[in-house]
């Protein structure tokens, strides 16, 4: 009998706490508004199967061929066109850098972004899906398969380890051997090469081999001048990137965003590099790798950024043009320019790089939502990701204040707190645009809650227990 009515007590209070915590949300239910972004061709193919969609994608590629936005926006149909796909999946709609169909899923993107457009905008957003990895996992698998042992590394020359490593790799060094060769040829004694050839050649290496490879060879730190000329001379700048004359910049963008793929490249490194005073290390969201991964998707085309010179003491990064005959537009051009000479995004990420170092940063406004505080250590740790991420550059492991007080970068101004954190510390990453939903309901259900368990004393000598 006793065990009968234990038995119904924990009944009772169990029913009591699952009526007072709500209908469970079903599965994979997004918040309203929101929709799940997918690539796309994807997206084309969804668009394609619903007459409504199909019929006014139709219409709104016809009103973009050979029309500009407030010509083709002055067609009533046109517009209504427009209307009707930004509640499509190809609004939101993305692509991944080096997919299978990656050109297709491009033009899919711009056919419906360049009628949103106001114009020839400065700034583009990215067609691809967002960068959520970090530096420090290039460096974790670079020490995994670089396939080298730190005793027979360089002690100065580590672009030369870079290339050392390549070589023990099938895919990259039969890659790079195919560019280096491309470059080089001469074709004849007016023309030393063949351009286009060096260009395709250059961004299958780059698409195709792992970036814990291709970055070491870009972003290699050098202290001597016949290392940082090897650097420079990474992507066989007299075939790929030098010219008789420069270009005008401005010119040189307006042919990049001529073509999809360039001009998708652009505007990803405008997204990726673009610096910010809204983050510690000038980058949005912190994130190195985005920025990294963006400047080696430029090369292979016009716009092909490299190292100006050799110098060991300051890097400075330069398409191979000039903003002379701008004109009217000379500010917008040396806009255009000084976000490769003078961004501190691109140079911090170039150093952290060389360096071997990461930053992981607390979020500078903690979500309210968050209720348990992040545990806290007598002494702060180093993080597990710059643990042996450095082998292969020969630098001993630095801490992350200290990386950024090296890169000449200033921590938060509180004395009472750090900003070294640990891993195990951040309990979430800082990204843009995160938002956190939270039921205004659940703090009173958990006061209804405990009153209810409150009650079970009183309740066990009433049922006879």
């Amino acid at each position: 009998m006793i065990l009968a009515n234990a038995f119904c007590i924990v009944l009772f209070v169990d029913e009591i706490l699952r009526s007072l915590a709500g209908p469970p949300s079903p599965p994979g239910l997004a918040p309203p508004g929101w929709r799940v972004p997918v690539d796309c061709v994807r997206a084309n193919e969804l668009c394609a199967g619903e007459p409504s969609c199909s019929s006014r994608y139709r219409t709104l590629r016809q009103c973009l061929a050979g029309r500009d936005r407030n010509t083709m926006l002055a067609n009533k149909e046109c517009q209504v066109a427009l209307e009707v796909l930004q509640e499509s999946p190809l609004y939101d709609c993305r692509c991944k850098r080096g997919m299978k169909k990656e050109l297709q899923c491009l033009q899919i993107y711009w056919s419906i972004h360049l009628g949103l457009t106001e114009g020839e905008e400065f700034y583009e957003a990215s067609p691809y899906e967002p960068v959520t990895s970090r530096l420090s996992d290039i460096f974790r698998l670079a020490s995994i398969f670089s396939g080298m042992d730190p005793a027979t590394t360089s002690k100065s020359n580590h672009c030369l380890d870079a290339a050392k490593a390549c070589n023990l790799n099938d895919n990259c060094k039969r890659l790079r051997s195919a560019y280096i060769s491309t470059c080089s040829r001469g074709l004849s004694a007016t023309e030393p090469c063949s351009r286009r050839r060096c260009h395709k050649a250059l961004r299958q290496f780059f698409d195709r081999v792992p970036g814990e490879f291709t970055f070491r060879l870009l972003f290699c730190s050098c202290k001597d001048p016949a290392c940082a000329e090897r650097r420079r001379q990474t992507i066989v700048p007299s075939c790929s990137y030098e010219d008789k004359d420069k270009a005008n910049c401005l010119d040189l963008r307006g042919a990049c965003r001529a073509d999809h793929l360039c001009r998708s490249r652009l505007a990803d490194f405008h997204t990726n590099c673009q610096a910010t005073s809204q983050s510690l290390t000038s980058c949005p969201g912190d994130n190195f790798q985005a920025c990294l991964g963006s400047y080696a998707g430029l090369i292979g085309f016009d716009i092909t950024p490299n190292y100006v010179d050799a110098n060991t003491t300051s890097i400075t990064i330069s398409p191979w043009c000039s903003c002379k005959g701008s004109g009217n537009m000379e500010e917008e051009c040396e806009k255009f320019l000084r976000d490769f000479t003078e961004n501190p995004c691109l140079r911090n990420a170039i150093q952290a790089f060389g360096n071997g170092t990461d930053v992981n940063l607390a979020p500078k406004n903690p979500n309210p939502a968050v209720t348990v505080p992040p545990k806290v250590e007598k002494s702060p740790a180093l993080p597990d990701d710059v643990n042996d991420s450095n082998t292969a550059y020969d630098t001993s492991v630095i801490s992350t204040c200290t990386s950024l007080q090296e890169q000449g970068l200033k921590p938060n101004k509180s004395k009472e707190q750090s900003l070294c954190y640990s891993e195990a510390q951040l309990t979430t990453d800082g990204m843009p645009d995160q938002k956190t939903f939270t039921d205004p309901k659940a703090g009173s259900s958990r006061h209804r809650e405990s009153r209810i368990l409150l009650l079970i004393p009183v309740l066990i000598p009433a049922l006879g227990l």
